[in-house]
């Protein structure tokens, strides 16, 4: 049987906290899904949620859907309610999409407790459902609710489950860790178990699993080796509690680690802008310590990893990073040794291998400035700079020189409080003084500084202070703290760069960033 890619994205990821998708995000992570490759995307339940089945309406005429089929998810009819009769049941027929997926209870206790009904109508509920569907021409899957625990609790009616989708005509049931308990050893043992009482191969089932115990994507990996041939998650891993199935680590891992080809051709290497697309539209920040991913994902800070890298990037690297988008970063800390300096000044295309005495100093110099209190991990803006100082072809020239600046703070009457900046530069022989208002300090003096330089360097004028962090270190050796900020700053071209300033004093060490910033990003600019 076919393997199937099965996202839930739009439906079980939506129930995240902090997550609300609007009808048009809904179209837009569809898009991007389709682009990943995956077969089925599950729109959501049409007929019980009203931006759902607007949804489905929309996508009829606004989705052009290349590699994935649209799927409406329900339940099945109501105890005592014939299908007929099921005005849900009719909502996914009107939803117009060739797959439905129907979710039905696997757990006894469930089916008595919850719907309040009896194992029998149960049966009949899920049998009546799927044979109907199935008659109006649509493909079904049934998602087994709660199978691993009303397994655990009673085989024998949740096998009975099972048998009664597959008897009626479902093309794949779906068993479903719902509360997220399983280990991988456990699906193992339920599905070999499952299989050879029911006399059904594995390939008629799928694995759907929460991460209550972080074993998500372990659990679905594994519900593949037993034989499984569905596999359901959701992009980033969203979901409710902690979450579902992360689905491009499940991809990934079938794809790359396991070689089946679960994928189109050339659908992979898209995973790293599919993932911050979606993660963009859900407004959640990227995780940068996510599988496959992640910024970090294939980030190496330790000096021993840098020199066996130089030999060969597979050596610390578990699979090639373009294979999914991703690319390999080294970052310059105080563990940095010349391996590292040598490697990360080559991704940002410095030769510094050619200058071995440049990279000793190098080298030396990010010790000292790391010990100091400084960081380059997240400023490559700056350590370009630094490398740049010490090559023959020297750094770009600074764009003024400080003579002096001062900043005043007002508390007004109308407790509005007010920062004011004054900057006297020199720009070649010119003498500049300019002042300007901000809502803090630091934002005051970057104001200024623009004012004083608008004339000479107009591309500023596309420069934005995008981001702006602060940490304060602990001194050593009996000194005062240490403050560390960190300025990221965008241009006009979608660019941006961060740079790095150190000082006890928080306003001079903004000022030491402001200044590689500017710097850095005008000489850009010019080349």
């Amino acid at each position: 049987m076919t393997f199937q890619v099965y996202d839930t994205t739009l439906r079980d990821g939506a129930q995240r906290e902090g997550v609300s998708y609007s009808v048009v995000d809904k179209l837009a992570v569809a898009r991007l899904l389709d682009e990943f490759g995956v077969g089925f995307i599950e729109g959501g339940w049409p007929g019980a949620v009203p931006k759902d089945t607007e949804f489905f309406r929309r996508a009829r005429t606004d989705l052009d859907l290349n590699h994935a089929v649209l799927v409406a998810f329900g339940a099945t009819r109501r105890a005592g309610l014939g299908v007929d009769n099921d005005p849900q049941v009719h909502g996914l027929l009107a939803a117009e999409t060739p797959v439905v997926t129907l979710v039905a209870k696997a757990d006894l206790r469930h089916v008595q407790r919850a719907l309040r009904t009896t194992a029998e109508e149960n049966l009949a509920m899920i049998h009546d459902t799927v044979t109907y569907l199935v008659a109006e021409g649509r493909r079904v899957f049934v998602d087994g609710e709660h199978f691993f625990d009303g397994y655990r609790d009673d085989p024998t009616y949740t096998s009975s489950v099972v048998e009664a989708a597959l008897a009626a005509g479902a093309e794949r049931f779906v068993l479903c860790d719902t509360n997220g308990g399983m280990l991988p050893s456990q699906v193992t043992a339920v599905i070999a178990d499952l299989t050879a009482r029911l006399g059904v191969a594995p390939e008629q089932l799928g694995i759907h699993g929460q991460d209550d115990t972080a074993c998500a994507v372990a659990n679905t990996i594994a519900a593949v080796e037993a034989g499984v041939r569905h596999v359901q998650g959701t992009a980033n891993g969203y979901g409710e509690r902690p979450g579902n199935a992360d689905l491009f680590a499940v991809v990934a891992n079938l794809q790359l680690k396991l070689g089946l080809p679960v994928l189109p051709a050339g659908c992979l290497e898209r995973m790293v802008r599919v993932s911050r697309g979606i993660a963009d539209i859900a407004n959640i920040a990227p995780d940068d310590h996510q599988a496959y991913v992640g910024a970090a994902a294939f980030a190496h800070k330790a000096g021993l990893h840098a020199s066996a890298i130089k030999v060969d990037p597979l050596f610390y690297n578990h699979v090639d990073p373009q294979a999914v988008g991703n690319h390999m970063r080294i970052l310059v800390t105080e563990m940095a040794g010349r391996a590292s300096i040598e490697l990360k000044s080559r991704e940002l295309g410095l030769a510094l291998a050619d200058h071995p005495e440049a990279l000793n100093r190098v080298t030396k110099r990010v010790k000292d400035l790391e010990a100091a209190g400084w960081s380059f991990e997240a400023a490559d803006a700056s350590f370009e700079l630094l490398v740049r100082s010490e090559l023959p072809d020297g750094a770009p020239a600074r764009p003024f020189t400080l003579e002096s600046y001062r900043i005043l703070v007002e508390h007004r009457e109308d407790n509005a409080v007010v920062s004011e900046a004054t900057v006297k530069i020199r720009i070649g022989g010119e003498r500049m003084i300019a002042t300007a208002e901000g809502n803090g300090p630091v934002n005051a003096l970057d104001e200024a500084l623009r004012v004083g330089l608008a004339r000479h360097y107009p591309e500023l004028r596309d420069f934005e202070l995008a981001d702006y962090k602060v940490r304060i270190l602990e001194g050593s050796h009996g000194t005062g703290a240490v403050t560390r900020v960190l300025v990221e700053t965008a241009d006009g071209a979608g660019r941006d760069w961060t740079t790095v300033g150190v000082h006890p004093n928080v306003v001079e060490a903004s000022w030491g960033a402001l200044v590689d910033a500017l710097t850095y990003g005008l000489d850009r600019a010019r080349t």
